[in-house]
């Protein structure tokens, strides 16, 4: 039996490390209600973390800094975007390339793009017109699959 779910919800948080946690159980709750499998839950909150920790890393190079991060779901799928209003990305195209960094001294791997790739249905990367970095990753959630005990 497929629902016809639609629900969205925004919030905005520092670019501090501390809060990647926070917007990884944000997600995770807000799908819930998708029904969704561990594995499905545990990849999408991977790639929240990687795009999270982008923002952190390499959106304010000087100081302080927002992210923003909004949830939507569409039926069974939910689209995440997760924004800054930092230094942008040069070269998107290079950026998205395993194993690139811009911080190869902070032992950093370059696979945060492939990571999000690997565990999302889609992934788009964009800089925004005012400046800043923005990540869409969706997912179908194959939840109409699964039958509980009962049914």
């Amino acid at each position: 039996m497929k629902k016809n779910n639609s629900n969205i919800f925004e919030i905005t948080f520092e670019a501090k490390s501390i809060n990647e946690g926070f917007a990884r159980i944000c997600v995770a709750a807000f799908c819930v209600q998708l029904n969704p499998s561990v594995d499905e839950i545990s990849d999408i909150k991977t790639a929240v973390s990687e795009a999270v920790t982008n923002c952190v890393v390499h959106a304010y190079p000087n100081g302080k800094g927002l992210i923003k991060l909004r949830c939507e779901i569409v039926g069974n799928k939910v689209i995440i975007e997760i924004s800054d209003n930092g230094v942008g990305i040069k070269d998107i195209k290079q950026a998205r390339e395993p194993f690139f960094t811009t911080k190869p001294n902070e032992e950093r791997s370059g696979m945060g793009f492939a990571v999000m790739e690997g565990f999302m249905d889609t992934l788009s990367v964009e800089n925004n017109q005012n400046g800043g970095t923005k990540v869409i990753m969706s997912k179908c959630i194959a939840a109409e699959a699964k039958l509980t005990v009962g049914e």
